[in-house]
C-alpha cells in the first residue's frame, strides 16, 4: 500500500497574525517528500496554526504554500488532497468503523467494490482486521485512534497531516502507539506533518523536528542533532531536561566554568557570551576509587532531593557556587549507591563528548 507519489512542501514567508500577535512570523520550511516532520513547541508558539495552513483551514496573511511546484495558498481544503487527523478524531458516531474509513471514498464517487476493497486493506494496515461493523463507541481510545488514521490514508493522499493524535491515550498505549505510527508511515511512505508538544514524541518518531516558538522556526534538524547540538537556551531546554550555566572568558577565547577550562568559542570569536548546556544523563556519579577515565570537568556539590523514578532516579544537586545541577542515574547506578541522600557530599562529571556549548544571546 506505499505510496509512490508523496508530495514535497515549500513554505516560504508565510505569516499570520491576530492583532498585535503574530501567530507565524515568515516561516520558512521545506518539507523532503516521504518524510515525517514534526512541529514541536509549546502552547501558543504557532504549530498547530501552521499545520492549519498547510490543510487549508487558515489562510496565511502573507507567504507561501507550495505542494511540489503548485501554489496552494488560495485553494481551498477539500481540493488540496490531503489526510488529516485531528486530536479529537473527529469520527461519526452514527456510522460503523467501516461506514467512517469509507466516508473519504464515498465524497469521491469510488465505486463500491473498490471502495470495500480499500477498507478491507485500511483495517489490515491498522490492526483493525474484523471490526469493520463495529460502532464507535465500542472501541477503545487505541482503536478509535487506527479508525481516524485509516480514514486518513484510505483515499491515498500525497500528503498526511496529524494534529496531536495521541494526547487523549494513556502514556502506555500513548508510547506503543508512537511505534505503530512510525511503522506506519514507513509504509505508506506518505509525506507526514506531525504537531505535538511532547519532546520524547518528537524525538522518538521525526525523520526531522522543526522546533517552533512564538511564531519563528528556533531550529529544524534531525532528532538527533537537535538533542546534542540544540542552538539556543530555549531549543536545549524543551528538548529534553538540561541545565544551562554560563561560561566565563579568558585569554581571548577560552571559556572556563569556574576555574575549569570547558572549550574555546566555537567560531573562535572574541566577542559574545556563551553557556553551557548539560544533559542531566550525560553527568557521571565520581567514585575517586574507581579506575573511571578523568571528566573534562567537574562538579562537587550537595544534594539537595533524590528522586527514584524506577527505571532512573533524579538527583539535584547544590554546587559550590550556590548554581544547581540536574543528574539522572540509571537505576542500576541508583542501587550501588543507595547511601546518597539529601544533605550528602557529591561529585558529578562531564567527558569532553558530552559537552554542549550555546551562544548565550542566539535567537
Amino acid at each position: 500500500m506505499s505510496t509512490d507519489n508523496a508530495l514535497p512542501i515549500h513554505i516560504s514567508g508565510l505569516t499570520k497574525q491576530y492583532g498585535d500577535l503574530y501567530a507565524l512570523d515568515r516561516v520558512d520550511l521545506d518539507i523532503k517528500s516521504g518524510e515525517f516532520l514534526t512541529l514541536l513547541g509549546p502552547s501558543g508558539s504557532g504549530k498547530t496554526t501552521l499545520l492549519m495552513a498547510i490543510a487549508g483551514f487558515n489562510r496565511p496573511d502573507a507567504g507561501s504554500i507550495k505542494f511540489a511546484s503548485e501554489e496552494m495558498i488560495l485553494t481551498p481544503p477539500h481540493r488540496r488532497e490531503v489526510g488529516m487527523v485531528f486530536q479529537s478524531y473527529a469520527l461519526f458516531p452514527h456510522m460503523t468503523v467501516a461506514e467512517n474509513i469509507a466516508f473519504p471514498l464515498k465524497l469521491r464517487r469510488v465505486a463500491a467494490a473498490e471502495r470495500n476493497r480499500r477498507v478491507e486493506e485500511a483495517l489490515q494496515t491498522v490492526q483493525l482486521e474484523g471490526l469493520g461493523s463495529r460502532n464507535i463507541d465500542q472501541l477503545s481510545g487505541g482503536q478509535r485512534q487506527r479508525v481516524a488514521l485509516a480514514r486518513a490514508f484510505v483515499f491515498r493522499p500525497r500528503i498526511l497531516l496529524m494534529d496531536e493524535p495521541l494526547s487523549a491515550l494513556d502514556k502506555k498505549l500513548r508510547e506503543r502507539m508512537q511505534i505503530e505510527l512510525k511503522q506506519l508511515h514507513r509504509q505508506l511512505g506518505v509525506t507526514t506533518v506531525y504537531v505535538t508538544h511532547d519532546q520524547r514524541e518528537a524525538l522518538t518518531m521525526s525523520d526531522r523536528i522543526a522546533v517552533i516558538n512564538h511564531g519563528r522556526l528556533a531550529q529544524v534538524d534531525t532528532p538527533t542533532t537537535i538533542y546534542n547540538q540544540p542552538v539556543n537556551a530555549f531549543v536545549a531546554d524543551f528538548i529534553g531536561e538540561s541545565t544551562v550555566l554560563p561560561l566565563e572568558r579568558s585569554n581571548g577565547n577560552e571559556l572556563y566554568v569556574g576555574d575549569q577550562l570547558v572549550t574555546t568559542t566555537p567560531d573562535n570569536s572574541t566577542e559574545g557570551s556563551w553557556s553551557l548546556v548539560i544533559r542531566p544523563e550525560r553527568l557521571l556519579l565520581l567514585d575517586h576509587s574507581s579506575s573511571e577515565t578523568t571528566p573534562a570537568v567537574t562538579f562537587n556539590g550537595t544534594i539537595k532531593e533524590a528522586v527514584f523514578q524506577g527505571d532512573s532516579a533524579f538527583v539535584l544537586i547544590n554546587l559550590e557556587n550556590s548554581a544547581e545541577i540536574a543528574v539522572r542515574f540509571s537505576t542500576g547506578a541508583v542501587s550501588k549507591m543507595a547511601r546518597l541522600s539529601a544533605g550528602e557530599k557529591i561529585s558529578v562529571g562531564l567527558h569532553r563528548d558530552d559537552i554542549i556549548v550555546i551562544a548565550q544571546d542566539a535567537a
